[in-house]
Formats: C-alpha cells, sequence, structure tokens
C-alpha cells in the first residue's frame, strides 16, 4: 500500500508542476492582444509574442483583434430637408487602438458604433435637401468620420474612413428626376443641335462669301484683261484705218482729182446709199450743188456742140482716167463721136444731168418705187443750177424712198 502511494506521489506532483507551467505560459498572436485579469480585476495587457501568467490566480480573457475592420450596416431611412425620405447605406472603417478601453468601456463596440452611425447620419443629413445630399457626398463622409471619432475615442477606437455606399430616394423621386435628366439631356442635344445647325450655316455662307468673292475677282479680272484685249484691237484697227485712209488720201492727192469727177462719184453713190430697206430720205450735201454746176454746164457743153455738127473730141473732157490720172470706174472717152456712158453709171441719173427728164431713180429702190428729185422737173424747162433746193446746204429732201 505504501508503495503504491509512493508511486503515485511523484506522478501528481509532476502533472501538477507540468499544468501550472502549462497555465504560465501564453503565446499571443500577431495584431492581437490579451486582458489579464487577476482575481477579477484588470492586471495587465499581453502584447503578441510569448508571456508569462500566474497560473490559477491570473485569467486571459478574449483575445482582442487589433486589426482595421470594415462593418457594413443595413439601409437606414433618412428624412431630408424637403421632407423626403431616401435609404442610405454606410460602410465604417475603424480600428481597436486601446484593447483596455474597448474590453472594460463598452459592452458591444459593434452595436455601439452602429447606432451612432444612424443618429450622426440623421443629423448630418436632415440639415440638407436631396439634391445636396446626393452631390455632397464627400461632405457627408467628412463630418460622420469627424463625430464617430469623437465619439468612440473613450471606447479605444479609431474611425478611419466612412462611406455612404449608397443613397436611394423614393421611387417617384427616381422617376422624376430621371424625367427631369432625360429632359435636359433633350436640352442639351438640341442645343449642341442648334449650335452645330448655327456653325454650319456660318461656315456655309462664309464659304458662299469667299467663293462670291473669288468670282467677282475673276470676272473683274476677265473684264479688264478683255477691255485691254478689245483696247489694244480698237488700236490695231483704227491704226490699219489710219494706214488705209493715209494711202487713200496720198494716192487721191497724187492724182489731183477735179470737181466734175467728184460731184460724178457722187452721183454714182446715190443709188447705192438709197438701195437699204430703212432708208426714208437723202441727205444731199451742200458741196453737190457746185459740183453739178460744173458738170451741168460741161454737158451743155457738149449737147451743143453736137447740136452744132462738131465733133465731141473738139470739146474738152476734164473727168475721166485720161484727165485725172487716176483709175475708176468713171471717166468720159474723147475718141468718138458721141460720150461713152462709164461703167456703174446710173441712165435715169444720165438722162437727168443731160437734161432730158425724167426721174433720177427710175428703178426700185428699197421697197418704194422711185419717183423724180424734188426741185429737179426737167432739165430742158429749168437749169439744175439755178435750184436754189440743191445751192444751199445739207438739206432732206421731202420725197421717201
Amino acid at each position: 500500500m505504501s508503495t503504491v502511494v509512493l508511486t503515485i506521489l511523484p506522478v501528481v506532483f509532476v502533472g501538477l508542476v507540468v499544468l501550472a507551467i502549462a497555465r504560465s505560459i501564453r503565446i499571443v498572436p500577431q495584431a492581437r492582444a490579451g486582458i489579464v485579469e487577476r482575481f477579477g480585476r484588470y492586471h495587465r495587457t499581453l502584447y503578441p509574442g510569448l508571456n508569462m501568467v500566474t497560473p490559477f490566480v491570473d485569467r486571459l480573457l478574449p483575445l482582442v483583434d487589433m486589426r482595421e475592420r470594415v462593418v457594413s450596416f443595413p439601409p437606414q431611412p433618412v428624412i431630408t430637408r424637403d421632407n423626403l425620405v431616401v435609404s442610405i447605406d454606410t460602410v465604417i472603417y475603424f480600428q481597436v487602438s486601446d484593447p483596455k478601453a474597448a474590453t472594460y468601456e463598452i459592452a458591444d463596440y459593434i452595436i455601439g458604433v452602429e447606432q451612432l452611425t444612424v443618429t450622426t447620419l440623421r443629423n448630418v443629413v436632415g440639415g440638407m435637401d436631396l439634391e445636396t445630399t446626393l452631390t455632397s457626398r464627400d461632405q457627408i463622409n467628412t463630418e460622420l468620420r469627424h463625430v464617430l471619432d469623437e465619439a468612440t475615442g473613450k471606447w479605444g477606437l479609431r474611425v478611419g474612413r466612412v462611406e455612404l455606399r449608397a443613397i436611394e430616394p423614393p421611387a417617384s423621386i427616381q422617376d422624376s428626376m430621371e424625367k427631369q435628366m432625360r429632359a435636359d439631356r433633350d436640352k442639351r442635344a438640341a442645343v449642341l443641335s442648334a449650335e452645330g445647325s448655327k456653325q454650319s450655316a456660318i461656315l456655309t455662307a462664309e464659304g458662299e462669301r469667299q467663293a462670291a468673292v473669288l468670282k467677282a475677282r475673276g470676272e473683274a479680272e476677265a473684264a479688264v484683261l478683255r477691255a485691254e484685249a478689245d483696247a489694244k484691237a480698237q488700236a490695231a484697227r483704227a491704226m490699219g484705218q489710219a494706214q488705209a485712209i493715209s494711202t487713200v488720201f496720198k494716192a487721191i492727192h497724187e492724182g489731183n482729182p477735179d470737181q466734175p469727177l467728184l460731184a460724178y462719184q457722187y452721183m454714182q453713190m446715190l443709188p447705192q446709199i438709197a438701195q437699204g430697206d430703212a432708208n426714208k430720205v437723202w441727205i444731199v450735201p451742200s458741196e453737190l450743188g457746185k459740183a453739178l454746176e460744173g458738170i451741168g454746164g460741161f454737158l451743155g457743153a457738149a449737147t451743143a456742140s453736137r447740136s452744132d455738127g462738131q465733133p465731141a473730141s473738139a470739146v474738152p473732157v476734164p473727168v475721166g482716167p485720161a484727165a485725172s490720172g487716176l483709175p475708176g470706174p468713171t471717166g468720159l472717152s474723147g475718141s468718138g463721136a458721141e460720150l461713152d456712158a462709164p461703167v456703174g453709171r446710173h441712165p435715169g441719173l444720165e438722162g437727168w444731168l443731160t437734161g432730158g427728164g425724167g426721174p433720177v431713180n427710175d428703178g426700185a429702190v428699197g421697197d418704194h418705187e422711185g419717183g423724180s428729185v424734188p426741185g429737179a422737173g426737167d432739165a430742158g424747162s429749168a437749169p439744175l443750177h439755178d435750184d436754189p433746193a440743191l445751192m444751199q446746204g445739207p438739206t432732206e429732201m421731202g420725197a421717201p424712198v
């Protein structure tokens, strides 16, 4: 019996020693903290690592998590200043900074943080209208963090951030907001479309103005070039005409034509002047009377010589190519006994000049029948050079052609 007792006692002693050693050694993990109570009172705080406590005297409470925690609270109804109920969902980021205060100052700091967040949120949002609430998230977050950090400081907590995860107004308000947003979008689209049309019209008008300016400049340059070309052409034509007139004038003066030849050329041109359809009036130059006096006197002398039996060659003929030295279609032949009719001579005019009577222009002139020259009459009744109508200046003959 004694042997058994002596064997059991050492074993029990060894067991008690091992148990005492086991209870006196405490290993605290990283980012954790332990609260040690001795005889029911706070004794000390155990930090991460190997810690020794008095067995059967000290008691280690559950470890306190020192890491930052993220707690999401359910949506809370909040009334804004304009009496609209909105549902706000918040997220709190906090961390235990004092394990003793978190253990002894509040029973459940999670519930405390939640209730404090709700009350603070209602106070902050209650002073804002819906529009300000929706657009002032940062302001609300800052105010919530400041109030929560100040209130939870004595609990051994440090609030890092407060975020509003969602703000949901009532369904009717959401519908009105969507309509307002749609109307605003439509307004912006209409404004942008109008601005685009305005810019397009401005650019189109600017392009048309530039095109018109360029076209006008082109037309002006073309008109200037055409005017210069016309001026050069007119100058060239005038120079050509001047050279032609100079050549003709020189030839006439070198030929030394006399007055009967010029008068006869006048009389040859009269039928050609009267051939136009629009010719209604003849204009006879004042010098024609004097020229006809010479021609009448010359022809009268020729007729008198014929009636006396004298040959025509005895009468001097101062007209024609032989007399004037100028080539031309007119002239009188002095080799025969009678006066040859030159080419292009008008028969009626010849009869009138010789005093034989009859109309001057006996052919059709234009669209009308020719008539006798007013004031001429018969050559036998009145001499041609005595007609006062032919001796005056430029006279309009009254008979229509």
